[in-house]
């Protein structure tokens, strides 16, 4: 600190003596004006500190020459050192290896029959009486009988034992597991000089004491006396630079450093000096006094570690010239100027000024309120409409707005726009209040859902007029604030309420409500600026509350939509037991759906589906597909064949979009397609790019069945798989879409993990199985749709179902007819008797005259009786009209006509002919 004031340059900054930088001159030490060097000419000056930057040069480099000779020094003792170790790890492990093999009792240990048992005592004790690491025994296999860790004893010796087996005393160094050792390996002979085994012993070099301590005083020393010598010589030279400055000793300069404490401490101007490391080398007293540092303790401190403002610290921090600028400490403002120091060879650095500037509070406390309330706005912009609910919306303003700018804030909206409905134009006739917020529970305001009375000259009826309205003191008599219900306005003003700000709330020039602002805590009325600022609030909260009502309607209209393109119910069938859910996103409809859908043979389709995106072109999309399905189902397809049908359909979809509007545009679906028979108890499924289904087995434990993973729809090529699966009556086949198991917090393999947790469970209905479901995995905002279906597998009782095999011979289906009638009179269906005879004997006889084998009849009694006939052939019958001279074609006509439907379906080894008559 002395050095830094004791050159010829004094401080800048306001003060300072240089006339170019402004500010006052304090009064100059006349000490100072006296120094010797103050009257040297200029070249002298510049000679003499020119004389003591090459001192300091040269005794820079005596010192790094010193330290280049002493590190040779000590690199030379560290490799002798080195040396040293390795040549006593080497004797001291080939002593304790050599004295172990020729040790008494050692080859009889060996040759015993439990050698481990005499050795491993003997080897512990003399590794831990000599210091070594490891002493180990081996036979001359390499086989160790004794070693440190017991584990490893009767394991293969690491290392090369050939030479010891050869009579021969190895030592070596390696790399070991325990780090740079030595060991030696050392032959052990038997009575008849034979080599019967090794021993092998071995130290860590780090264990080695070196004698280079022995040495270090002989460097140290050399390099001490260096070091005084250029001490020395250094002095020598300082001497010289002394008379060349005309004697300025200590004493002088202490008296000159003497002076300069006393101005600097006795100015009413606080004094900081900071090096170029960024640590305070000075503050004054008035610094400490201003800055609130305790005087003595800041010594050495970074700048950054003294608590002072964030501003002011980036000032000091900084190293930039200041000029006159305005910072808070505290209660304080103060006025800062920064200047550099270090521009004529002198220490770098920054001294900085601080004045007490109070008479500028009012003004910076304007400005403070100015900058607080601009950080309202800020903050309450990115607050107001984070969510598309006109309810939530109005609340977000109250909650950004209590208790910075108000105590209390209420918000009473139009009826019409709190059910999405469009406000009507001009003034609205009916407020209610969807959102109060403040301060204290207890208040006596109109609560949440009441509506609002609008007497006229009320802040309420100027409002819907379009005007914002101040009442800085609502304690005023004159004050007609009172009309809107004046036993509740003076339980408001006992509470402490005593300032109101009213604005309406505008949106495309239509008034969706009004906002009220109430100050109770705060004991200063708004004012003007606040007027300004609750303005701003509204202005926001308006189009905000505007954008949210606009998307409530049109997420109601799309929701509209697409559930009346999804199943209104189930249909009637008694294969599953069936149960599902559907749950549209928080925000937009997407493209899940799902069906049940009877098909021919008592059998019953299950879908599930999803169109990427959202909105009403997916929604729109979504229902092209089910119908699509429904369609195609009644052809009574192959799952696989199906999804290929539905696949062309959305490249179709793509296409027309792409003549429609201009662009190429990919839909894009997933769809899991399912048939469950219920007398085999078998379902065949495939998918298009979709999850596959969960199936809860009867006791509760679930698998997720490995279908073939087909492409999704719309890439048309890419073929599609069947897999089938037997399900135990009384299973559960699951179907869902991703928006159940997939969350942007949350991985697919999670959801998938958390689904199986959640049917893990035996016993359960549909119904209870898809509340469990949807109470484990759904979020409480979904972000995506979902669609659930929860199946139940039932099996068709045996004594519903008869079949018959027939030989390929047409007087087989005589027989058949009576089997049929007497099937039927044991089922009491005698009424359906000529019909299903009539149509058995058709179906049979047509299988017969046309197909090949096998053939077979099958009768099925469940909400409707089902004849099935079935064959070898994969020709499809025709329906057609014979002509009066015709002898035959009327067999499937008459079947049509006796029958509610018929069809034909084909399978892997043929085609099966069906039709279907309702019970009576």
């Amino acid at each position: 600190m002395a050095r830094f004031w004791g050159r010829s340059r004094a401080p800048t900054g306001p003060g300072s003596t240089d006339g170019d930088r402004g500010g006052p001159r304090p009064e100059r030490d006349q000490q100072s004006d006296r120094r010797p060097d103050r009257q040297l000419p200029p070249e002298r000056r510049r000679a003499i500190l020119g004389m003591r930057s090459v001192a300091g040069q040269v005794f820079i480099l005596q010192v790094v020459i010193i330290l280049v000779l002493v590190l040779a020094a000590g690199i030379e003792v560290f490799v002798q050192a080195q040396h040293d170790t390795t040549v006593e790890a080497r004797n001291r492990s080939l002593a304790v290896a050599q004295t172990f093999a020729n040790a008494p009792g050692t080859v009889a240990a060996m040759e015993s029959a439990h050698p481990t048992a005499l050795l491993q005592p003997r080897a512990e004790a003399t590794r831990l009486a000599t210091g070594v690491d490891f002493v180990v025994v081996t036979d001359d296999h390499g086989i160790r009988y004794t070693h440190p860790i017991p584990n490893r004893i009767g394991k293969k010796f690491v290392g090369d034992i050939g030479p010891a087996l050869a009579g021969q005393t190895v030592t070596e160094t390696i790399q070991g597991t325990i780090g740079p050792l030595v060991q030696a390996i050392v032959p052990v002979f038997d009575s008849h000089h034979r080599v019967i085994g090794v021993v092998s012993a071995g130290i860590t070099l780090k264990k080695i004491s070196s004698t280079a301590q022995h040495r270090l005083p002989v460097v140290f020393g050399a390099g001490a006396l260096a070091l005084g010598l250029a001490t020395a010589g250094t002095w020598l030279v300082v001497r010289r630079l002394r008379r060349q400055t005309h004697g300025l000793g200590p004493a002088e300069m202490t008296r000159m450093y003497e002076h300069h404490d006393a101005v600097l401490h006795a100015v009413r101007e606080g004094v900081l000096i900071i090096g170029d490391d960024r640590r305070m080398l000075l503050a004054n007293d008035e610094a400490c006094r201003l800055l609130d540092l305790p005087l003595g303790e800041y010594g050495r401190r970074l700048v950054t570690d003294l608590g002072l403002d964030h501003h002011l610290t980036e000032l000091l921090d900084s190293g930039h010239a200041v000029t006159d600028e305005v910072v808070s400490a505290g209660e304080r403002l103060l006025v800062v100027n920064i200047r550099t120091t270090g521009h004529d060879g002198g220490p770098s650095g920054v001294v900085a000024t601080l004045r007490d500037s109070t008479e500028l509070r009012a003004l910076t406390g304007k400005a403070d309120q100015a900058r607080k309330r601009l950080k309202l706005l800020y903050e309450a912009s990115a607050a107001i409409g984070t969510t598309l609910d006109v309810t939530r919306t109005a609340e977000e303003l109250t909650e950004a707005a209590v208790p910075r700018f108000a105590d209390f804030v209420t918000v009473d909206l139009a009826e019409p726009l709190l059910r999405g409905d469009e406000p009507t134009p001009g003034r609205p006739t009916d407020l209610r209040r969807a959102a109060l917020h403040g301060v204290r529970p207890d208040t006596p305001f109109f609560p949440v859902g009441t509506s609002i009375p609008l007497p006229s000259g009320t802040p309420h009826a100027h409002a819907l007029d379009g005007h914002s309205v101040l009442e800085p003191a609502l304690s005023d008599p004159a004050s007609k604030w009172r009309l809107t219900d004046p036993e509740r306005a003076e339980l408001i003003l006992e509470q402490g309420v005593h300032s109101l700000v009213t604005v309406p709330l505008l949106a495309r020039g239509l008034l969706l409500g009004v906002a009220h602002f109430y100050r109770s805590e705060k004991p200063e009325p708004f004012d003007a600026d606040d007027l300004s600022v609750a303005e701003e609030l509204g202005a926001r909260t308006a189009v905000c509350i505007d954008n949210a009502r606009r998307f409530t309607r049109e997420h109601q209209m799309a929701v509209t939509l697409q559930q009346s393109l999804l199943p209104g119910g189930l249909p009637e069938q008694s294969t599953l037991d069936v149960a599902y859910r559907y749950l549209p996103a928080e925000a937009g409809v997407g493209g899940d759906w799902f069906d049940v859908i009877p098909l021919p043979g008592v059998r019953i389709a299950l879908v599930v589906g999803d169109v990427v995106g959202h909105g009403l072109h997916a929604a729109a999309t979504m229902g092209r597909l089910r119908t699509a399905v429904h369609n195609f189902s009644t052809l009574d397809l192959p799952p696989d064949e199906l999804l290929g049908h539905l696949d062309v359909l959305v490249n179709q979809i793509d296409q027309d979009s792409a003549a429609t509007d201009g662009e190429t545009s990919i839909t894009g679906a997933t769809c899991l397609y399912a048939i469950y028979d219920p007398v085999s108890l078998r379902c065949s499924m495939a998918r298009a790019g979709h999850l596959p289904p969960a199936l809860v087995h009867p006791d509760g434990s679930v698998e997720f069945p490995d279908l073939p993973a087909g492409p999704p729809l719309g890439l048309v090529g890419a073929p599609f798989e069947t897999a089938e699966l037997e399900l135990p009556e009384g299973s559960q086949l699951v179907l869902y879409t991703d928006g159940l198991v997939e969350d942007r917090a949350r991985d697919i393999d999670i959801g998938l993990d958390l689904l199986r947790t959640a049917l893990a469970r035996p016993h359960r209905t549909p119904e209870e199985t898809c509340q469990a479901v949807l109470d484990a995995l759904l979020p409480s905002r979904p972000t995506d749709d979902v669609a659930l279906l929860v199946a139940r597998t039932r099996a068709l009782p045996a004594d519903q179902v008869v079949a018959w095999d027939l030989p390929a011979d047409p007087a087989a289906v005589a027989r058949l007819r009576a089997d049929v009638t007497e099937q039927l009179s044991a089922w009491q269906l005698d009424e359906l008797a000529f019909a299903t005879e009539l149509i058995v004997s058709e179906l049979a006889t047509n299988a017969i005259r046309y197909a090949t084998e096998p053939i077979r009849v099958r009768l099925l009694r469940d909400r409707a009786l089902v004849c099935e006939v079935f064959d070898g052939s994969s020709t499809s019958p025709h329906l057609r009209y014979a002509a009066t001279s015709d002898e035959g074609g009327r067999g499937l006509f008459l079947v049509a006509q006796l029958s509610e439907r018929w069809g034909t379906r084909y399978t892997a080894d043929g085609k099966v002919v069906w039709a279907e008559q309702p019970l009576p």
